[in-house]
């Protein structure tokens, strides 16, 4: 890979957690619905399904029949009208971030471009309330394979004359760092308080002290369902909104999860052990 390919992919991966944040907050600075409707400039509200101004329901094509629907400014297509209701969504590695598209290019452009490297689960298109995007936008695949190959392929792609497009691996963040937790605390008692204060939470990660191990090290690690409700986590416990046990609290992104890729593992002959003791 050139150069200018890592400067993007870098660029990619720094960007992705910040612009989540922002997609939130754009949500609460306009609740309306002719707002929402502007953010389809390819539709009318004579086939607007949907009502409710976050939830705006159609299809992108008769051919394909996903479903889109306006959620907090952002487009959502998928998922495929023949994914079944029991099963869950993709797991993680199967989501890309693809920056610097023209402000005026839409799913119908995207959609196809994208589908030539696997099925595609949801794209999520951001928009602005003037119905042009933000130049970025978030593609899940139905398995991680078709997602590495778009990143393979797509990856400065020219989608236009003199206009290349970035994309990379999603970073998919759920997991955040809470800080300025009473030592005294223990795992179930911090759980139960994130589930209170915060919604989508599945596990909490404590150490214990290295000098009294009844006692835990004054911060843990939350892990959330999904990247969204990890993000929504983060900007309600900010700093000065909410205290637990009447003490200020620390929070911010968890570094991720290295994900390590298969082809590599699969000429690993050594396993390294550590804090046996």
């Amino acid at each position: 890979m050139d150069i200018e390919s890592n400067k993007v992919s870098s660029s990619c991966v720094d960007q992705e957690l910040s612009k989540e944040d922002s997609i939130i907050d754009s949500n609460d600075k306009n609740n309306s619905n002719e707002e929402s409707f502007t953010s389809f400039p390819h539709l009318s509200p004579s086939n607007i399904i949907g009502t409710h101004p976050n939830e705006i329901i159609t299809s992108v094509n008769p051919d394909n029949g996903y479903p889109v629907r306006q959620e907090n400014g952002q487009r959502k297509t998928g998922p495929p009208p023949d994914w079944p209701t029991t099963c869950h969504p993709p797991g993680r590695g199967c989501e890309v971030f693809v920056g610097k598209l023209p402000r005026d290019c839409f799913e119908s452009e995207l959609f196809p471009l994208f589908e030539r490297c696997g099925q595609i689960y949801e794209m999520r298109l951001m928009m602005d309330f003037s119905g042009f995007n933000r130049g970025y936008a978030f593609i899940t695949y139905t398995c991680r394979d078709d997602a590495k190959r778009s990143v393979k392929e797509l990856n400065n792609y020219e989608i236009r004359p003199s206009r290349l497009i970035g994309v990379c691996q999603s970073v998919d963040n759920c997991r955040l760092f809470v800080g300025g937790i009473p030592k005294t605390k223990k795992r179930e008692e911090i759980l139960d308080e994130m589930c209170k204060v915060t919604e989508g939470v599945v596990d909490v990660i404590v150490y214990p002290s290295a000098h009294d191990k009844t006692k835990n090290r004054g911060f843990a690690f939350v892990e959330y369902e999904s990247h969204r409700s990890a993000a929504m986590a983060r900007r309600k416990l900010l700093p000065g909104k909410i205290q637990l046990w009447g003490h200020q609290i620390a929070v911010d992104w968890a570094e991720p999860e290295t994900e390590v890729d298969e082809d590599v593992m699969a000429n690993v002959r050594v396993l390294y052990v550590r804090n046996l003791m």
